[in-house]
């Protein structure tokens, strides 16, 4: 296992980077950057003040093609909760070791092979962002800004069990209804009051109904707040909820659906206010994704096992601007966002592999056609 550099992949996942953590994030972000400006990259660091840097890693360009490669540097446990690298025969264990320390790794050791190979990279850019775990709400802006600079896009979150690679991703927002009633007591003036929790509930009834699981539509109402005490009618209450959905028409559906249902009042008096809105939003197979797949397996002669999935990763982001994305670059591994995360060696051999050959053909022009 010498040629994987365990040395240095032990080194990024023995620092703590939370995402909260800004100092952690950043030494993890600034030794990625010497890695791949060891190989020709140059740095547009973007500073942050209360969380991470996002680092823009830029190869040098030519006329051409240009490829995107996207990853992210924060992970989900804070200081002494889940810290170390330890491994054996089969699998290496450590926070991020494939969500997505590891998967950055598979694409810089990719890229060395490139460097190595060639003496130079060209049009091959790679950005790394410090907020993803916590829903990229800073850092989607500048990567849907960058996103129309290229023409493919690779993201390294963590492959399926067999290999896979993530054609559809669900999209994804968060919403909260503030309901304004008013208070009274429940024995003396029960019918001066406006009953906020009232509302609420049945807000909730119909915001459930907008599920439609034949078309991978989820709304889930998963959290309710509201009330003084059992002998006071509620004057306040809120719910906050989340929407998935794999298809735009779906989103604009339900979005439509959900002005109406604040906008009701079906308890006389209240008053509703919405906010929040669409984090990710949905990653589609599209006919440019589809020749990107049909190129990589001609000219690498392989066949990508294909996959969709109802989570969500900042491939959203680049596919919704129009970019020919495709995730699941990473090592294949389990227990991401628990004290078990692990990834599989072999499978670091397999996706360093592959990405070399992808990254060899696009060097030598193959994606131009």
């Amino acid at each position: 296992m010498q040629n994987l550099e365990l040395d240095k992949l032990r080194e990024i996942i023995e620092i703590n980077s939370w995402t909260n953590n800004k100092e952690g994030v950043d030494i993890n972000g600034n030794i990625f950057a010497s890695w791949l400006e060891d190989i020709g990259f140059s740095l547009q660091r973007h500073e942050r003040g209360d969380i991470g840097d996002h680092l823009h890693l830029i190869s040098p360009q030519r006329e051409g093609k240009k490829l995107l490669l996207l990853g992210h540097l924060d992970t989900v446990f804070p200081p002494n909760s889940f810290e170390g690298f330890r491994e054996d025969n089969e699998w290496i264990y450590g926070a991020g070791v494939c969500d997505m320390k590891g998967g950055n790794f598979v694409a810089y050791k990719a890229l060395q092979n490139i460097y190595n190979k060639f003496g130079t990279i060209y049009n091959i850019d790679f950005l790394l962002v410090s907020d993803e775990e916590t829903g990229s709400d800073d850092s989607k802006f500048l990567s849907a800004k960058l996103a129309s600079n290229y023409d493919y896009c690779m993201v390294f979150e963590a492959s399926g069990l067999n290999g896979e690679v993530v054609e559809a991703r669900k999209g994804v927002g968060t919403f909260f209804i503030d309901i304004k009633g008013k208070a009274s007591h429940a024995g003396n003036h029960y019918s001066s009051g406006i009953d906020a929790n009232m509302e609420a509930s049945l807000k909730l009834i119909e915001l459930v109904k907008l599920t439609d699981l034949s078309k991978g539509t989820t709304l889930n109402v998963g959290k309710i707040e509201g009330g003084i005490g059992a002998n006071t009618i509620s004057p306040h209450s809120k719910l906050t909820f989340e929407l998935r959905y794999t298809d735009s028409n779906e989103k604009e559906r339900v979005l439509k659906e959900i002005d109406k249902i604040v906008a009701q009042s079906f308890v006389e008096g209240s008053q509703s206010t919405l906010s929040g809105g669409i984090q990710r939003d949905v990653m589609q197979p599209s006919s440019n994704q589809k020749d990107f797949i049909a190129k990589i397996n001609t000219l690498c002669n392989i066949n990508l096992p294909l996959e969709q999935r109802g989570g969500v990763s900042d491939a959203n982001i680049i596919s919704s601007c129009g970019v020919a994305t495709l995730d699941g670059f990473g090592p294949y591994g389990d227990g991401d966002h628990t004290v078990n995360e692990r990834a599989n060696k072999q499978s670091f051999i397999e996706r360093i592999e592959l990405v070399t050959e992808i990254f060899k053909h696009f060097i030598d022009k193959k994606f131009e056609d």
